[in-house]
Parts: structure tokens; sequence; C-alpha cells
């Protein structure tokens, strides 16, 4: 029977689908042999799951955004970049205070004058050379020179290189810090909006039954035609409600996933923390952002570099010592040996001792102007000073209050969607007018949003907390 089935196939079908029949054939074969084949027309639903979970979103926690955002972001990449600069700065300014190694060579041909002198290494004349700064004619210099500086500004310019070294390393800080409260925010605010959303989408279906059920009073005659209009009125402004809550979390999706990902079209989903973290103590708080609040680091460190400049321009009244050791060959020939077995292999050491005497004055204006710098670094220390305890004041309020409302905001939620259900059995049962279903619909919605945005104050309050106190 499947013989003459393929025969029939072959003769009916080769002529005008030849792919589709060779694909007819061999289902028929696998048929025969026992193999089970899926139905004529129906595809496998392995690969689409594949793709599925290929293209499944990304799932985001507040820990991993402020991770990929460090990677992404241009301001923190500055930061971190002048702050591993500043380190090797660092480097290089404590090693100026070792000695350097250098190996010299060179030849150097002077032009003969036409007359002889007396040269020693066991030569007993030899062409003078014209210029009479050189030794001879030819000269050959390999030498091996060894030189240390010692001076009272090199060793301010390792101080003012820590001292920049940790400015940078404020600064990253700083820089790290905002970036995270940044993310935090942005976040917890694209959270929000999708909670938003949602609200929004609940409330636009709750307006649509209304509608529904304001029109079929109508046609019995328990309701005016106005209450039609009105719950009309209020679909209508929900649906204009959801279009701008969609877009607001569309932005807000977007201008995250500009720090997170290469492509900001990326999906991908985010993790809502169930409950709120705690608020530390105010005592726990101060005693951090004394320890670990980089600004005030960042206003040290500045002054610090301020003191360094003042100690690198006194160090122009103090003298400098040049100490140089060379060890190699400088003759008239290139070896170790001269005529006659005469060493040219040897050293040489010299010490200089750089007195400052006058300069105009020069030194004392420098002096002087690294002291006025200075004096404005302290002032701005201090400045920093009473703003972060200003700023820590107002932030652990802030949190405190915000912290505070978050069981009122629930509690107001729930007054509210208690509210709308005994309002609408009211205007079911011809107790209440339309008026006051859709003042409750909108003290619901009303309520719901607060508390989206409550919770978002309060994250951005914590977060601004740990910006100071880098309890992060």
């Amino acid at each position: 029977m499947l013989g003459e089935t393929m025969r029939h196939l072959i003769t009916t079908g080769q002529k005008r689908h030849p792919v589709r029949l060779l694909s007819i054939a061999a289902f028929c074969w696998m048929a025969a042999a026992g193999f089970p084949c899926p139905a004529m027309g129906q595809t496998s639903t392995a690969p689409s799951a594949q793709v599925a979970a290929a293209g499944a979103p990304a799932t985001i926690t507040l820990d991993e955004a402020i991770r990929r955002a460090e990677a992404n972001e241009p301001t923190y990449a500055a930061a971190s970049a002048e702050n591993r600069a500043a380190g090797l700065d660092r480097s290089i300014a404590r090693n100026g205070l070792l000695p350097s190694v250098i190996y010299h060579n060179q030849v150097l041909y002077t032009q003969a004058n036409g007359l002889l002198n007396q040269a020693g290494q066991g030569v007993a004349a030899q062409p003078a050379p014209r210029f009479i700064a050189n030794n001879a004619v030819r000269e050959y210099t390999s030498l091996a020179s060894v030189n240390e500086m010692v001076g009272m500004d090199l060793v301010a310019g390792v101080h003012r290189a820590d001292a920049t070294a940790a400015l940078a390393a404020a600064q990253l800080e700083v820089a790290r810090r905002g970036l995270v409260a940044a993310v935090t925010a942005m976040y917890y605010g694209l959270l929000a909006a999708d909670n938003k959303l949602t609200v929004a989408q609940r409330a636009q279906v709750e307006a649509a039954d209304f509608t529904k059920l304001t029109t079929e009073r109508e046609q019995v005659r328990e309701a005016a035609h106005a209450d039609v209009v009105k719950a009309q009125l209020l679909q209508q402004q929900r649906e204009r409600d959801v279009s701008d809550a969609k877009l607001a979390a569309d932005k807000a999706r977007l201008e995250l996933a500009v720090l997170l990902f290469p492509d900001p079209h990326t999906p991908y989903a985010l993790v809502a923390e169930e409950s709120a973290p705690p608020l530390a103590s105010r005592e726990d708080v101060q005693q951090a952002a004394a320890n670990n609040n980089p600004d005030l680091k960042s206003a040290l460190a500045a002054l610090n570099i301020s003191d360094a400049d003042v100690q690198s321009a006194r160090a122009g009244y103090l003298p400098d010592l040049g100490l140089n050791v060379m060890y190699g060959v400088d003759a008239p020939q290139f070896a170790v040996n001269g005529p006659d077995h005469v060493r040219n292999l040897g050293y040489s050491a010299s010490v200089t001792l750089d007195i400052p005497v006058w300069d105009w004055l020069s030194t004392e204006h420098r002096v002087r102007q690294s002291e006025i710098r200075r004096d404005a670094a302290k002032v701005a220390l201090t400045a920093t000073q009473k703003h972060l305890i200003a700023r820590l004041d107002e932030t652990y309020d802030e949190a405190v209050a915000a912290r505070d409302q978050l069981a009122s905001l629930d509690a107001s939620v729930a007054t509210a969607g208690e509210s709308l259900r005994l309002t609408k059995m009211r205007y079911t049962g011809g107790e209440a007018t339309v008026l006051e279903v859709v003042d409750a619909q909108t003290a619901f919605v009303t309520a719901e949003n607060a508390r989206e945005d409550g919770r978002v104050r309060y994250q951005m309050a914590l977060a601004d907390l740990q910006t100071l106190t880098g309890t992060m």
C-alpha cells in the first residue's frame, strides 16, 4: 500500500512540485520505518522556545544596575582614570628621590688643525683638534652615570603628589556615590512608573465598567443620561492617563537602559524589594559621615596640596645638592686599554652645591602666593564641614519623614479602596450620585500614585544619606 502511494505521488507530482515531492516521500519513508513524525503543516516548538529563551529580558537588581552603570557612565570613568593617573604621579614623584642610572655612549670627531700636541695614554704626539673644548680628534665615550639630587623641592613634590592622589581618590568616591544616588533614583523611579502604569490601566478598566453600569441603569430608567456622560468623560480621561503613564514608563526605562546596556532598546526587568530597608540611628549616621564623607576628604586633600605648595615655594630659600658618579671609557680609543697598556677604564665623581643668593624676591612672592591659596583652602574646608552638618540633619529628617509616611500611605490606599467599593455599592442601590463615584475613583488613583511617590521619596532619602555616609 505504501509503495503504491509513493508511485502515485511520484507520477502526479514530479512535474509540479519536485521539492514538496521529496518532503512527502521522506515523510512516508519515516512513517514506514516507525519513526515518530509530526503532522503535515506542523513545525517543532523547540526552536521557538530556544528563541524565546534567548530573547528573555535580563533581570536587573539594584546592585547589578550600579555595577553596570559604573562600567558605562563617562563621568565616573573619567574620575576613575584620573585616580589611576594620580597614583602613577605619586610613584613618579617618589622615584624622583632615588638615584637615576643612565648608560651614555658617544663618538666625537673633530677636524684637526694641522698641528701635533702632546697626548697622554702612551701617545707621544697626535693631531690637535680645531675646537679647543674637545680633547682629541677622535674621542669615544661609554659611561654609566649615576645621578642623585637632594633638595626640599623634591620632598615637597612627593607630599603634593600624595595629596593629589588622595584628592583624586576622594573625587572618585564622590563620583561613585553620585552615580549610585542617580542610579537608585532612576531604578525606583522606573519601578514607580511601571506601577503607576498598572494603576492607570486598572483605573481605565474600572472607568469602562462604570460607564457600562451607568448605561445599563439609564436603560432601565434608574439613572439620568447625565450620569452616562459623566462616566464617559471619566473613561476618556483614564485613557489619556494610561497613555501618559506608558510614555513616562518608556522614558524612564530608556534613561536607565542608557547606563546599563550598550543598546538602550535591550529588554530588561527590575527586581522590586519586598520591604523598604531600615533607617539607621542618627548617631550611627553622624559617625559614619564624619569618617567616610568624600567631600570632607576632598577638601582636606586640597588643603594638604596647598601645604605642599607652600613647602615647595619655601624650598627656594634652601640649597640643592647634586651628586654624580661616572664609570666607563672616555678616551681616544674605544677600548678598555690604550697604547702601551694604558688603562682607559675609570671613574669620576662630582658634588655640586647650589646656594640661592638673590632672585629679585621671586621666591618670597611664590611663598606668599602659595600661602594665600592655602588660606582659601582652609576656608573651603570649614565651609564643607558646616555644609556637611546641615545637609546631614536635613537629609536624615527627610528620611524619617518619608519612612513614617509609608504606613500612612498604605492605609490611605486601603481606605480609598474601601471607600470606592462602598460608594459603587451605594450608587448601584441608588443611594449615591455619579459625582461621588467619580470622586471615589479619583481619590483611589491619587492614593495609589502617592504611595508610589512616597516609596521613591524614601529610597531617595536613603540614597542621599548613603552618599554622605558611604554605607552603600
